[in-house]
């Protein structure tokens, strides 16, 4: 496997700690740990949940997680199994902020005549969006979204009880999407067929930007370190 292509933890660790604005959200995400457990019952105790989201969301599918029946050994292992679960989507979504916000890496070390041939520059907006679909991590990602956006658009349109589909892309586009989904509550009042279409048009932003930020974190961790 090429050097270049090889996971780098402390590529990752430092992504998530080298830059203020990631240090701020790892803050946030502290105060949010501790608010689950200082204040368990309140609307605050999803604040460290909703600022790790959409990874800290997949414990859903599996019998793990904050709120496991049971006690004794099964639900302190569950609790500590969660607690490390959701150190790890901090550290991946500071990372990934932290990659958002730095510049391209240089290589000063390569003599004028090594250099590679440089391309025109991209159009910043397109070059940002392109990371959303020019790496296997964030074009996964897009299929999820994807997936669970077309069950809930199969359950509303074409089944006859579509019940909690909307759950689906909520989750997979999370945070942003429980933002989308506010917006389109309105719409409800005024026709299914716009709230649907407002729902589907928020969750495909709100996929976007998660792909976006998934994609910069995969080139940031892939690419060769900065010398010099």
């Amino acid at each position: 496997m090429p050097t270049s292509d090889r996971f780098r933890p402390r590529r990752l660790l430092a992504l998530a700690t080298d830059s203020l604005p990631a240090r701020a959200y790892l803050g946030l995400v502290a105060v949010g740990v501790a608010a689950m457990f200082l204040a368990p019952d309140s609307p605050y105790a999803m604040a460290a949940p909703l600022l790790t989201a959409p990874l800290s969301f997949l414990p859903v599918f599996v019998p793990v997680g904050a709120g496991a029946a049971g006690g004794g050994a099964a639900g302190v292992t569950a609790a500590v199994l969660y607690g490390v679960w959701l150190l790890l989507c901090a550290l991946a979504n500071a990372a990934a902020l932290g990659a958002l916000l730095r510049r391209p890496d240089r290589r000063p070390d390569l003599a004028p005549d090594r250099a590679p041939v440089q391309t025109p520059p991209a159009r910043p907006r397109r070059a940002l969006l392109a990371a959303a679909v020019d790496n296997w991590p964030a074009r996964i990602y897009v299929a999820v979204v994807a997936a669970a956006l077309g069950t809930f658009l199969y359950a509303v349109l074409l089944s006859p009880d579509p019940g909690f589909a909307g759950i689906w892309p909520i989750l997979a586009a999370a945070p942003l999407s429980f933002l989308a989904a506010a917006v389109s509550a309105p719409a409800e009042y005024t026709s299914p067929w716009l709230a649907t279409l407002v729902f589907s048009a928020g969750m495909v932003l709100a996929g976007l930007v998660n792909a976006v930020l998934i994609g910069r974190l995969a080139r940031r961790i892939g690419s060769a370190p900065t010398r010099g």
